[in-house]
């Protein structure tokens, strides 16, 4: 009797199944038309609707002017963010065709500003070498706008049009200018370009005026003046001779306009050559390379006919390749990659093709000079050793490349990869082979320094090896001045380094040994600043630091090895401690940054004065510590307010070891009591600019900051 139940309920779920399918008919399906689609997945177009979405939007505007600028028509663009919240790209190229085109019956301004993938960046011959591909931009930025106002100089006259959220009409505005709120008309039968006044003969240009739509954008989405200044700079670098000006006229409190309109002008006649100096830190090995080529490639793509069909066709590019390049004494690594204007900062293809020949001509060439440079058969150069300390800006122009996404964040064009890697082949060898006197030189010290680079990383490699922790049964190899702790938790440990043997004496009795470790050196250590990698791993002090918090050091290091949750330096308190402080200090940022950039690396606060409070009768006396003279004197005073005595004069630390093992674990070590001062960078570029002054080998800025603080220096901080 159960066989009829199940039948019955397989044939119900089926009946269900066909319901549902029947319900689901072309009915369901919807057709978004013109620029709804934009509206509706915003995030397509310009990847977010936040900050980030709001300035890809600027960025296409400043893009299309600049496309005119890579064809020789434009020479000045200007951005002004208004006050209203409003932002206004103009530039002096061609201006945008205000005739009508002849398939849609519309005037070029309205096909640019309304119509999805139009444009002349399609193969027309209007830009051989463009930012634009999609034709999209401009009409994305109208369709995500509360209002667009778009002025074309052209023909003698200043043409006009306006749009609302992508519909062109007219708005009723007032007295007070141009509003997006104001009373909108849109057009009903067919659409307007009006002319409005007359311009001089000759005179050609676009202004764009838009409101973006709030009803898409985040409430706290803004333009970020300081991004908008970054890619006004790049970008006067990459078209040499443009002039662009950057006004903000907001007055937003934290800008630097907000006291009043600021503006500032962009103009770079030496090109990408100027960009790798501005972009280089640290003192040259090598002056500014510049490898320039051109490659042709064949693709097949389709191509409007005259019917309007697509049809595909096989056509000719040219690629044109312009790469500066500069090494300098450090070993981070600065590479930009450019396809006409668009930065590429996910790479691509042009990048993948620079990085093969530069380890292919480095390999090649260091191999030739095997003997001079001490290269044995078993060494093998990585790409990590050729790329250190390089600053890089790699540029290809090309009509038509292909982007993977709106957002052109990765070069796809195969071909290119091959032309980019042939012509940096080419142009590297004959520099790095060139018998001129200067090139010859350059190119000698720059061979060295990669083959120093790949000795280093082997070497931190070795170090990383040798500093895992060793359990019962295995010998350790790490220094046997180094008094470990029993943890193994990184969260919990801590590695104190100790300034003299007198200070670990008493520190080793105040530590708690489960989660302190202890390090001393001796004296000063290496100004790591001023000397090369391999002295610095010659040192014994510098590399006992790095094989004891065993992550490696430079390019290889891994912050995750780490053996420390940690690293406190423990010095005086005194000018001579400050300075071995400033010394360790440079070895952690110029080889362990990743430590001071998690927050890891911390000073200890050791008290600079002790008082001793007398209690009356049998009560024991007690002690009070300061940190600092002003601390010192506000103390006493308060003291001597309520009527307490105290012997004078206070003790004052000279040193570490003048405290016993009680005072320094009260005062400095215990987690409970003590005072640790953390180490921060937030802008690395100004802590490396601050490196430089105080260790680098330019003595005359860092004489004129001593004699500028010479007046605040504590006297009596001066151990002599």
């Amino acid at each position: 009797m159960a066989q009829p139940t199940t039948d019955r309920s397989a044939r119900a779920q089926a009946d269900v199944r066909t319901a549902a399918a029947s319900g689901y008919t072309a009915r369901h399906l919807s057709v978004l038309e013109g620029l709804d689609a934009v509206r509706k997945r915003p995030g397509m177009y310009i990847g977010s609707t936040d900050s980030r979405g709001l300035m890809h939007c600027l960025w296409e505007v400043i893009d299309n002017a600049v496309d005119e600028a890579l064809g020789g028509f434009c020479h000045t663009i200007r951005v002004v963010l208004h006050a209203d919240g409003s932002v206004e790209v103009h530039d002096d190229g061609r201006g945008i065709p205000v005739d009508v085109e002849p398939k849609t019956g519309l005037s070029g301004v309205e096909v640019v500003f309304t119509k999805l993938h139009a444009g002349g960046k399609f193969g027309g011959g209007s830009y051989t070498a463009s930012g634009g591909l999609h034709g999209v931009g401009a009409s994305v930025v109208n369709a995500l706008s509360a209002r667009l106002d778009v002025e074309v100089d052209r023909s003698g006259k200043t043409w006009m049009m306006s749009f609302r959220r992508g519909e062109p009409g007219i708005f009723g505005d007032g007295s007070g200018g141009p509003d997006p709120d104001a009373e909108f008309t849109p057009f009903v039968e067919r659409s307007e370009l009006r002319a409005r006044g007359g311009v001089k003969r000759g005179v050609t240009g676009t202004r764009v005026r838009y409101w973006a739509d709030r009803q898409i954008f985040l409430k706290d989405a803004a333009f970020a003046y300081d991004e908008l200044v970054t890619r006004a700079r790049q970008t006067s670098y990459l078209v040499p001779g443009l002039r662009i000006v950057v006004r903000d006229e907001r007055g937003l409190p934290g800008t630097p306009g907000e006291n009043g309109a600021v503006e500032e002008v962009f103009q770079h006649d030496g090109g990408i050559g100027e960009f790798a100096e501005f972009l280089a830190t640290d003192p040259e090995v090598t002056s500014v390379w510049r490898l320039q080529g051109t490659g042709t490639f064949r693709e097949t793509v389709p191509v409007l006919d005259s019917r309007g069909h697509m049809t595909p066709t096989e056509v000719e590019r040219e690629c044109f390749v312009d790469v500066a390049m500069r090494w300098g004494t450090g070993y981070d690594t600065e590479v930009r990659s450019f396809v006409n204007i668009i930065a590429t900062p996910k790479g691509g293809t042009h990048l993948a093709g620079f990085e093969q020949a530069l380890v292919k001509t480095f390999k090649k060439v260091v191999e030739e000079n095997g003997r001079r440079l001490k290269f044995g058969k078993d060494d093998k150069l990585d790409k990590d050793d050729v790329l250190e300390g390089l600053t890089s800006v790699v540029t290809v122009r090309l009509a038509e490349p292909q982007f993977e996404g709106q957002t052109k964040e990765v070069l796809g064009t195969n071909a290119v990869r091959g032309i980019v890697s042939r012509v940096v082949e080419k142009e590297l060898t004959a520099l790095l082979t060139s018998t001129k006197r200067v090139e010859k030189a350059q190119s000698a010290l720059l061979l060295e320094k990669v083959v120093g680079a790949m000795r280093t990383r082997v070497t931190a490699r070795q170090h990383k090896e040798i500093s895992r922790r060793k359990n019962a049964l295995e010998t350790s190899s790490l220094p046997t001045k180094l008094k470990d702790c029993r943890s193994e938790d990184v969260e919990r440990t801590e590695l104190f380094i100790v300034e003299g043997d007198s200070a670990l004496g008493t520190a080793k009795e105040a530590r708690s040994s489960d989660f302190q470790a202890l390090l001393p050196i001796r004296g000063k250590i290496l100004n790591v600043q001023k000397a090369s990698i391999s002295d610095m791993l010659k040192n014994a002090e510098c590399a006992s630091i790095i094989q004891v918090i065993g992550a490696g050091s430079g390019r290889s290091f891994d912050l995750e090895a780490a053996r420390y949750g940690k690293i406190i330096l423990m010095t005086d308190a005194d000018v001579d401690g400050a300075h071995i402080r400033t010394l360790l200090l440079t070895l952690f940022f110029r080889y362990m940054r990743p430590l001071v950039e998690a927050g890891r690396v911390y000073a200890a606060m050791p008290p600079l004065h002790r008082i001793e409070v007398v209690n009356a009768g049998s009560k024991k006396n007690e002690y009070v510590y300061t940190y600092s003279d002003p601390e010192l004197h506000r103390t006493i005073a308060a003291l001597d307010k309520k009527g307490r005595k105290y012997k004078s004069p206070p003790q004052r630390y000279k040193g570490l070891g003048e405290m016993d093992a009680d005072q320094l674990q009260e005062t400095t070590m215990d987690p409970r009591h003590r005072t640790l001062r953390r180490v921060r960078m937030a802008d690395a570029a100004a802590a490396e600019r601050v490196f430089e002054l105080l260790m680098g080998n330019d003595v005359a800025p860092r004489k004129d900051f001593i004699v500028d603080g010479a007046a605040r220096l504590d006297r009596e901080r001066i151990d002599a």
